[in-house]
């Protein structure tokens, strides 16, 4: 028992990323018609939540602090606002996975697509030096040549460039379906 508990004092504390809002459907897309459980965020507040993880390496432990007034804490409450945003995350975090398996898919087809390409630019090369060594036959022997790597360019950017970025926005989507969310109460100003 007493390992547990030191176990905890060990682990860093959660950097929060904070939002206030003056009421909670800021936070959800207002032509969403679906239950709070099952709404799209807003695209604003999408972006903030996202582009702030993204400051943090993805083994910082965060949490979302969402400030606001205490009639709408009652209702985000009610509303197991935790939830929706990890539904909606989890939502996000599939779509980012289907779009990695889409891409290399895709690379796949680019690739034989390619490789094909270039199979019959170094045939017809061959041919084309087979006919004549003069300057002309050179540079067009040059030119089938090139163009054939050149349709390599595609599946290459494929596979060692374009799933990158898809996989990190995965990442940070998974963090973000699993990261608490605190509610609490919003200052009110001094003049009210």
């Amino acid at each position: 028992m007493a390992d547990s508990v030191s176990g905890l004092a060990d682990e860093p504390a959660a950097t929060a990323i904070e939002i206030r809002l003056s009421k909670l459907q800021q936070l959800f897309n207002s032509l969403d018609p679906s239950p709070f459980h099952e709404k799209d965020l807003d695209a604003d507040a999408e972006e903030y939540i996202v582009g702030s993880v993204v400051e943090f390496p993805l083994q910082q432990p965060l949490k979302l602090v969402i400030h606001l007034p205490a009639d709408q804490l009652a209702l985000a409450e009610s509303a197991n606002l935790q939830d929706a945003i990890h539904n909606y995350f989890a939502y996000r975090r599939e779509v980012a996975r289907r779009r990695v398996r889409f891409q290399f898919r895709e690379g796949r087809t680019a690739l034989l697509i390619g490789l094909l390409f270039l199979v019959l630019c170094i045939s017809i090369r061959q041919l084309v030096l087979a006919l004549g060594h003069g300057a002309g036959w050179q540079t067009v022997s040059e030119g089938l040549l090139i163009v054939g790597w050149v349709a390599m360019w595609r599946p290459l950017e494929i596979y060692l460039y374009d799933w990158w970025p898809i996989r990190h926005h995965g990442r940070v989507f998974a963090k973000l379906a699993t990261m608490p969310v605190e509610l609490r109460l919003a200052d009110v100003p001094a003049g009210r």
